[in-house]
């Protein structure tokens, strides 16, 4: 809402500079809304962002179920000898 209010309040202008047919009176009401408008966007921007970098943290503190387990490397030959002593 705090960002909403410029907008409206510039938009207003902007409609009664189009009335009077102001040139001059409408070049600074677009100025006014669009500098208005980007001060929001951005404003929304940055809080998309700080909430999915919020969102990507928590979920990689979700998935990070990480355990340590002992373990033996398996040669190939010992796994092609393995085979060969089942098939017989």
């Amino acid at each position: 809402d705090d960002k909403k209010a410029p907008i409206e309040e510039a938009l207003t202008e902007l409609k009664a500079a189009h009335e009077s047919k102001d040139l001059e009176a409408i070049d600074a009401a677009m100025e006014k809304i669009n500098t208005a408008w980007t001060a929001a966007s951005e404003e929304m921007y940055k809080d998309t962002q700080e909430g999915a970098s919020a969102d990507a943290g928590a979920e990689q503190a979700a998935t990070d179920d990480v355990t340590d387990v002992e373990f033996e490397e398996v040669k190939d030959e010992e796994v092609k000898d393995e085979k060969v002593k089942e098939a017989k």
